[in-house]
C-alpha cells in the first residue's frame, strides 16, 4: 500500500509576485519620489556655502594700517585711478560688476614675484571665458615699473590684456591701496613714508569690492582653494 502526500501550493508567493509584477512602475516610480524628498529635505537643512566678508579687524594688523585697524564693517576697495601695461587709464569703473583678484608684485623681484606671476597666468586661463571675472596686479616700485617695463614683462609672462591689468602710478595711491583697502602689504618699518613690503597675497574681490578671501600666492592648493571660492562666490550671484 502506497501513501501519497501531497505538497500544498504555496498560494501565497505567487500572489506576492503577481503583486509586485502588476504594480512595479508604481513602486519603481515610489522609489524615485521617495529619493528625490530626502534630496530636498537634505538640501533644505544643509547650510549654503558662503564665503566671509573680511573686515579689517579680521587680518593681521601688520598688513593693516593703523586708521583702520579696529574697523569691524562696512570695509570696500576704494576708488582708483592708476595706469596699465598699455598706457591706458584704470580707475575702479572698469571692474564695475566684476569679480577680481588682486595682488601686489614687482617686475624685478627675484623670489616670490616670479612664482605669484605664473600662479596667476594659470588662474587667468582657468577664468579665459568667465567674462564676470578678471585680474589685477598693481606694482609697489612704481617708479621703476614704467608702462614699457610692465609691458615687456606682460609679454614674457603672456598676460592677456582683456582679463589682465598690470598697473603702475602714484605710490602714495597704492600704498593706501595696499594699506587700506586690500589690507596686503606690510610697511618697511625703516621710517619711509610710503615704502611698503609686499606679501603672497592674493585677494578675491566681490562685486561690491568687498574683500571675500586671501590666499597664498605662491603655493598650488591655495590656487586650488581660490578657483574653489570662485565658484562659491559665483553661485551667490546666481542666487
Amino acid at each position: 500500500m502506497y501513501v501519497v502526500i501531497l505538497q500544498p501550493h504555496d498560494d501565497s508567493r505567487y500572489v506576492m509576485r503577481q503583486f509586485f509584477a502588476r504594480y512595479k512602475f508604481f513602486f519603481v516610480f515610489l522609489a524615485l519620489l521617495s529619493g528625490l524628498i530626502i534630496y530636498l529635505f537634505y538640501k533644505a537643512l544643509k547650510p549654503e556655502q558662503k564665503l566671509p566678508v573680511y573686515q579689517p579687524s579680521m587680518v593681521n594688523p601688520e598688513l593693516v594700517d593703523t586708521t583702520i585697524q579696529f574697523k569691524r564693517k562696512y570695509h570696500t576697495i576704494a576708488p582708483f585711478r592708476l595706469v596699465n601695461q598699455n598706457g591706458d587709464t584704470i580707475t575702479e569703473n572698469d571692474y564695475q560688476d566684476k569679480i577680481y583678484v588682486a595682488d601686489f608684485f614687482f617686475t624685478t623681484c627675484p623670489t616670490i614675484c616670479p612664482i605669484m606671476t605664473d600662479n596667476m597666468v594659470d588662474i587667468q586661463k582657468a577664468v579665459a571665458d568667465d567674462p564676470e571675472v578678471k585680474l589685477l596686479s598693481h606694482s609697489v616700485t612704481p617708479d621703476i615699473d614704467s608702462v614699457a617695463q610692465l609691458k615687456k614683462y606682460a609679454i614674457e609672462k603672456g598676460v592677456d590684456d582683456r582679463k589682465w591689468n598690470l598697473v603702475t602710478g602714484d605710490k602714495k595711491q597704492i600704498y593706501e591701496l595696499a594699506r587700506k583697502s586690500y589690507l596686503a602689504v606690510k610697511t618697511t618699518g625703516d621710517g619711509g613714508p610710503f615704502d611698503m613690503i609686499h606679501t603672497e597675497n592674493f585677494i578675491l574681490v566681490d562685486k561690491e569690492n568687498r574683500i571675500r578671501g586671501f590666499y597664498d600666492g605662491t603655493k598650488e592648493e591655495e590656487i586650488e582653494k581660490l578657483l574653489e571660492d570662485l565658484k562659491i562666490l559665483k553661485r551667490e550671484y546666481r542666487k
